[in-house]
């Protein structure tokens, strides 16, 4: 396995040996070499900044729910380091090409033309790119026009080739849809600013992948599917309802965000649910299992028609529903699904422009609960309209040009889909973890409200920052693994998941492969984030929540945030 570097400045290429990097994979590769590698006082949009696209530890096998790809890079809308995860065909197809990762370096002159990257297994093309400009569905029915029905894409949208701090990267799903998002801190931002609008991979390359010791590795392959078939979240909950079953899960627990973060509780909620979502699906067509990659085997993304029977969107997420619908006031789903859709064309961050909207009903633009008028708000991002320049930079930002306060940020990315006054655990997550505001990089949820690995309540302040230090610490393994996170919902509660994880790695690689070694993996990883982030200027005062949380109580349950910053410090490798 090789790093293919290229200079989108030159339009050069080498490919080279891992080195140094060699038995890292997916978010601790991508974090190593950003730590390394970028300046930490650079500006995001720099040449000096790099972007990184790594597949996983396991990428290269077919362990299920091994297909994840990290998206790494100095962050522009948090000023800090980045990993953004995305389901898509892209992780799987690295090693195809004999790749472990792909680096963007340097930056082109402002006038160049934005590039197509064709990638083979022996060699780089670029092209002047013929759908520079286009959203990225339209652009994607070119680009495979063009390259063949098994090429295999990442691209950016408008907002990426704006370099908007809230633009996306969208990856192809088995179907060749642009629908899966590296979303979270602006990657599409840098993307853009290096002047590409796609790599695309060729889809027909099948470099085959060497087993150190093929008859461990499919033993454990085997153990695996048996722990994520035998857990009801991976083998039920989520193949039927996808992510959106935790609407009416969360508001019940007085934890869904509502009304940027005023109440607990959404009136709302059943006509947003998981419950109706797969209702819909079921008269209109669709489908209610999809998996966002191949080898997926719990199946929790969806295929959604509007009311006419027409493919609408795929993908369609919990923390998408929730911020487009409850933390808006918005009950409509076939609404928040064209949301969705929407972000998706443009290429923007469904948490951060569903946030960013609420700043926008704060300021009095748009109503509460008025989704006709997000719809038009959102569709102004990506184009010529100054508004559109300033929703597509975030929430924060947004806040800061309309005069709005109450902003849901730490380390300036918006908080997701639960309130962390009643839902502590993920509360110490966002505000503890380099990447700013992240549900995924510690999930504490599952000990707060869905009791999956334990039962710590989520109302109170013991236990829970030893709960999200622990689960930092296991998801970095998991995302340096390659694997989808919600394995970790049968893996908390099956004694066999962390040693099937590490016997799954020793039967690639060939040799002993210890859980020690795999949980070191995940603290170095954090280690190498939270070294960035201090040369970057961060503090330990940058690990709090918002004012508002620590001043007022949320309703129904009356419960507060009370965590000192220096507390805080606890949670941390």
């Amino acid at each position: 396995m090789k790093i293919l570097r290229i200079n989108t400045r030159a339009k050069t290429f080498k490919f080279e040996e891992l080195g140094d990097y060699a038995g890292l994979g997916g978010r601790a590769l991508t974090s190593r070499i950003v730590n390394r590698e970028v300046p930490a006082d650079c500006h995001a949009l720099s040449a000096d900044n790099k972007l990184i696209f790594a597949g996983g530890v396991l990428a290269p096998t077919n362990a299920a729910n091994s297909g994840r790809v990290s998206v790494g890079a100095k962050s522009p809308l948090t000023g800090g380091i980045k990993e953004s995860n995305s389901g898509g065909q892209f992780a799987h197809t690295l090693p195809k090409l004999g790749l472990q990762a792909i680096i963007l370096e340097d930056k082109p002159e402002a006038s160049s033309p934005m590039q197509e990257i064709f990638v083979s297994a022996d060699k780089v093309v670029f092209k002047d790119s013929a759908v520079a400009g286009m959203r990225t569905y339209a652009a994607q029915e070119k680009l495979l026009a063009a390259y063949g029905d098994k090429a295999v894409t990442a691209m950016v949208g408008p907002a990426g080739e704006q370099c908007l701090a809230a633009a996306t990267i969208q990856f192809s799903d088995p179907e060749g849809l642009p629908s899966r998002s590296a979303g979270r801190g602006g990657m599409g931002a840098v993307m853009g600013s290096k002047g590409v609008k796609a790599i695309v991979l060729d889809g027909a390359a099948n470099v085959k992948v060497e087993y150190g010791n093929e008859e461990l590795f499919k033993e454990a392959r085997k153990e695996w599917v048996d722990i994520l078939r035998g857990h009801p979240v991976t083998s039920q909950g989520l193949p039927g309802f996808g992510t959106a079953v935790l609407v009416n899960v969360i508001n019940e627990a007085g934890a869904l965000p509502t009304k940027n973060f005023r109440m607990g509780k959404f009136d709302g909620a059943e006509k947003i649910s998981g419950e109706t979502l797969a209702a819909n699906i079921e008269k209109r067509g669709g489908k209610t299992k999809h998996g966002c990659h191949t080898g997926c085997i719990i199946q929790c993304s969806q295929v959604y028609h509007d009311k006419d029977g027409k493919y609408l969107t795929t993908g369609f997420e919990y923390e998408t529903i929730w911020g487009f619908g409850a933390d808006l006031m918005v009950d409509n789903l076939d609404d928040i699904a064209m949301m969705d859709r929407t972000c998706d064309e443009a290429g923007m961050d469904t948490i951060e422009m569903a946030n960013t909207m609420a700043m926008a009903m704060e300021a009095g633009i748009i109503a509460w609960g008025d989704s006709k008028g997000v719809l038009a708000e959102l569709a102004k991002v990506g184009t010529k309209d100054p508004l559109g320049r300033i929703y597509g930079n975030g929430t924060g930002y947004t806040a800061q040009a309309f005069g709005v306060d109450r902003v849901p940020v730490v380390k300036n990315q918006a908080l997701p889909a639960y309130d962390p006054r009643a839902v502590k655990g993920v509360g110490v997550t966002y505000a503890t973890t380099p990447m700013g505001a992240d549900h995924t990089a510690g999930y504490g949820v599952c000990q707060n409200v869905l009791k999956c690995g334990g039962d710590v309540d989520g109302h109170k302040k013991e236990g829970n920052i030893e709960i999200s230090k622990n689960l930092q610490v296991a998801t970095a393994a998991v995302d340096s693994l390659g694997l989808c996170l919600f394995v970790a919902f049968a893996v908390l509660d099956d004694a066999r998941g962390v040693p099937c994880m590490a016997k799954l790695v020793s039967g690639l690689i060939g040799k002993d492969y210890s859980v020690d070694e795999l949980v070191g993996m995940g603290v170095n990883c954090l280690k190498d984030e939270l070294d960035f982030n201090k040369r970057a200027g961060f503090t330990d005062a940058d690990d709090q929540l918002p004012r508002f949380f620590q001043t007022e109580l949320l309703p129904p349950h009356n419960v507060g945030w009370d965590y000192t910053a220096e507390e805080l410090q606890a949670a941390k490798v």
